[in-house]
C-alpha cells in the first residue's frame, strides 16, 4: 500500500523468516557461526536460544539455505526441520521419516530406527551431511527429548552420523537443566544465545531492511524517530517489524514523507506497545560497540539521498577509524579461529564465487582498504600460494553486514575421511557465502 509512496520496491518489514532480510548483528553473527561451525564440524548437538521475536527462525533459514546452496546436489545434504515439536512419539518418527524421505512400510519402531540408520550412513559414505533442526523446542516433552538424544547416538568411531540443533526461547534451558535431563546436557557441545538490540544495531538494523526492499533515496526514519522506535520496540527485531510498518502505513495515510515521533506514538498505541519503566539497555561490549559504529556508518551510507542530477557514491564516503578497524579485526579474528580448527570441512559445501563477483566502488575501496591494513594471507596447509591469498569483499547491498570478514576453512585430511579432496580455486569465508545466497534470493525475488 505505501511502498510506491516512499520508492520501495517491497515492503521492508513483513514478519516471515526471509534470509534476504537477515540483518548480522553482533549476537546474530556469533550464533549463525555457532550453526554452521556445529554442522560443518559434525559437533552433534546445538543448542540456541532467545527471547521472543529476537531472530532465532531467520537464522536457521539463513543457515539452511547457505548450507543448501553450497551443496553440490539435493542428495549431499540431507534434512529435517520441525516447526511443531508438539508431537507424541510415534508422530514424531514418522514426520522424521517422512522428511528425511526414507520409506518403511512397518509401523514398528525397530523397523523405522533401521530405515534412518540406513539413510544417515548412506548420506555419510557419500560425503554428505544430515541434519535435524527443530524449532520452538521448548515446546519438546521430556520424553521425546530423550528420543532426541538417543538418536545422537547414532555415530561412527569418528564422527556423529546425525548433526541436532534445537532452537528455542530461555525456557529451554530450564528443560535442559533438569536431573534427569543431564546426559544430553553433557552432549551439547556448541551454543548460541541471541538478545534485543542495541540502539546502533536498530537503527541499522531498519536502514538495511529498507535498502533490501530497494530504498534508494533518503530514509523516511530521521534520528529522533528511530530513537523512538528503539524505545517503544525494546529492541526486539519482531516488534521493529511491527511498528515500523505501521508508522509507514500512518505516514503515507497522511502523506507523510518522513516519519515524526507523534506518528510513532500513535503506531505504539495502536499496537498497544508502552514505554517501559527504567528499560535497561543492554551494554554491549567494547568490541561490540565498534562493530555497530561500523555496521551504523555503513547502513547510512545505503540510504543517502544522491546528489542532484547525479547518482550516489557510497565509496566516496568511507573513511573507517582505527576504532572500527579495530573492531572488524576482533569478529575476523574469532570467526577464524573457529574455522581454522575445523578437521572435517566438506569441499563440496565451500564453493568458489569469484567468477560470480560484480565489480563495485565500495567493493573496491573496501577491498584496497583491507588489503592495506592486513597484506596477504598467509596460506594454509594444502592449499597452493596463488589459492591462499585471493580475497574478497563485500558488495554494496550488504554494506551493514559485517566488514569483509574472510575465514579460512581448514582442507580435509584424505588420510582421516573418506570424502575425496577437490581442486579449491578460492578461500571463501561464512560472511562471503551468506552474502551471495542472499544476493541469489534478491534476483530471483525482482525477476
Amino acid at each position: 500500500m505505501y511502498t510506491a509512496f516512499y520508492e520501495l520496491k517491497e515492503e521492508p518489514f513483513r514478519l516471515t523468516p526471509d534470509p534476504r532480510f537477515l540483518h548480522l548483528a553482533e549476537p546474530h553473527r556469533a550464533v549463525l557461526a555457532t550453526l554452521l561451525e556445529g554442522v560443518l564440524l559434525r559437533k552433534g548437538f546445538v543448542v540456541v536460544t532467545g527471547p521472543i521475536g529476537t531472530g532465532k527462525t531467520t537464522l536457521l533459514h539463513a543457515a539452511m539455505q547457505i548450507l543448501m546452496d553450497r551443496a553440490p546436489s539435493k542428495t549431499s545434504l540431507a534434512s529435517a526441520f520441525f516447526v511443531n515439536p508438539t508431537l507424541s512419539r510415534d508422530e514424531f518418527f514418522e514426520a522424521l521419516l517422512e522428511e528425511f524421505e526414507v520409506s518403511c512400510s512397518s509401523g514398528s519402531k525397530p523397523q523405522r530406527l533401521l530405515g534412518l540408520h540406513r539413510m544417515l550412513l548412506d548420506t555419510q559414505k557419500q560425503g554428505g551431511t544430515a541434519i535435524l533442526v527443530i524449532d520452538e523446542a521448548h515446546l519438546l516433552s521430556p520424553e521425546l527429548l530423550e528420543e532426541i538424544r538417543l538418536l545422537n547416538n547414532t555415530e561412527t568411531y569418528r564422527e556423529k552420523l546425525l548433526q541436532i540443533v534445537l532452537c528455542g526461547q530461555p525456557e529451554l534451558w530450564s528443560l535442559l537443566r533438569r536431573p534427569d535431563m543431564r546426559a544430553l546436557q553433557q552432549r551439547i557441545s556448541s551454543r548460541g544465545q541471541l538478545r534485543a538490540l542495541s540502539v546502533a544495531e536498530t537503527r541499522a538494523y531498519i536502514a538495511e531492511r529498507l535498502h533490501a526492499a530497494g530504498l534508494r533515496a533518503a530514509s523516511p526514519f530521521p534520528h529522533a524517530t528511530l530513537e523512538a522506535i528503539h524505545q517503544y520496540a525494546e529492541g526486539i527485531p519482531r516488534l521493529i517489524n511491527l511498528l515500523c510498518d505501521r508508522c509507514l502505513t500512518i505516514g503515507f495515510e497522511n502523506q507523510a514523507r518522513q516519519i515524526g515521533v507523534a506518528i510513532v506514538q500513535e503506531a505504539a498505541f495502536d499496537l498497544e506497545l508502552s514505554l517501559t519503566p527504567q528499560n535497561e539497555e543492554v551494554e554491549p561490549s567494547a568490541s561490540t560497540k565498534t562493530e555497530a559504529r561500523a555496521t551504523e556508518r555503513s547502513a547510512n551510507i545505503l540510504v543517502q539521498a544522491p546528489p542532484p542530477g547525479g547518482k550516489c557514491a557510497p565509496s566516496a564516503h568511507l573513511s573507517a577509524g582505527p576504532q572500527d578497524d579495530e573492531g572488524a579485526r576482533s569478529a575476523q579474528a574469532k570467526l577464524t579461529e573457529i574455522f581454522k580448527t575445523a578437521q572435517r570441512t566438506p569441499d563440496t559445501l565451500i564453493q568458489p564465487m569469484a567468477q560470480d563477483r560484480e565489480p563495485s566502488d565500495v567493493s573496491t575501496t573496501l577491498q584496497n582498504r583491507e588489503e592495506d591494513r592486513s597484506g596477504p594471507t598467509k596460506p594454509f596447509a594444502g592449499a597452493s600460494v596463488s589459492d591462499s591469498t585471493k580475497r574478497f569483499s563485500v558488495p554494496p547491498v550488504a554494506q551493514s553486514r559485517a566488514a569483509s570478514l574472510d575465514v579460512p576453512m581448514a582442507p580435509q585430511d584424505p588420510e582421516r575421511h573418506s570424502v575425496p579432496i577437490k581442486p579449491r580455486e578460492t578461500v571463501t569465508s561464512t560472511m562471503d557465502i551468506l552474502i551471495r545466497a542472499m544476493k541469489q534470493s534478491r534476483a530471483m525475488a525482482q525477476e
